[in-house]
């Protein structure tokens, strides 16, 4: 009978000695965290929106590009670029490296139609065509002088 009154004695002395401070909260955190928030809400603001589109930065979403060129040779993909360009100096083009070739993209289409319509306006100068969907920049918007 004395060792269990004495372990419910210690039970609670102990439940005591950790029991938690009410009303009391105490953080531990490194001061780099404080200038991260910082720095994230300093690259938020600068983001361009539908109501403040002043900012030079590029909003990518998911949209379509055509592929007109794909082959290991470095330089022929820069010439193939360099003869799309010409022809068509206001569409971007992409180039990208995934072993052992080089891709060439063209465009920023929302739709696949868009792309679909480029497609077929490219089929006689390009042989091979793929449409791809990707993330792509968003388009710049022109503001209607009326």
């Amino acid at each position: 009978m004395k060792k269990l009154l004495l372990f419910i004695l210690v039970l609670f002395i102990g439940t005591a000695t950790f029991a938690q401070t009410k009303g009391k909260v105490t953080i531990l955190k490194d001061p780099l965290i404080d200038s991260l928030i910082a720095k994230r809400i300093e690259l938020n603001t600068k983001r361009p929106t539908t109501t403040n589109p002043t900012s030079s930065v590029i909003v990518s979403q998911m949209g379509y590009r055509v592929q007109i060129f794909y082959g290991l040779d470095r330089r022929e993909t820069f010439s193939e670029q360099a003869r799309f360009k010409a022809l068509y100096p206001r569409l971007n083009t992409y180039i990208t490296y995934k072993e052992p070739n080089y891709y060439l993209r063209v465009g920023d289409f929302r739709t696949r139609l868009e792309a679909q319509n480029l497609l077929n306006e490219l089929r006689s100068n390009f042989p091979t065509l793929f449409i791809f969907r990707e993330k792509i920049n968003a388009p710049v918007l022109e503001a209607d002088n009326q």
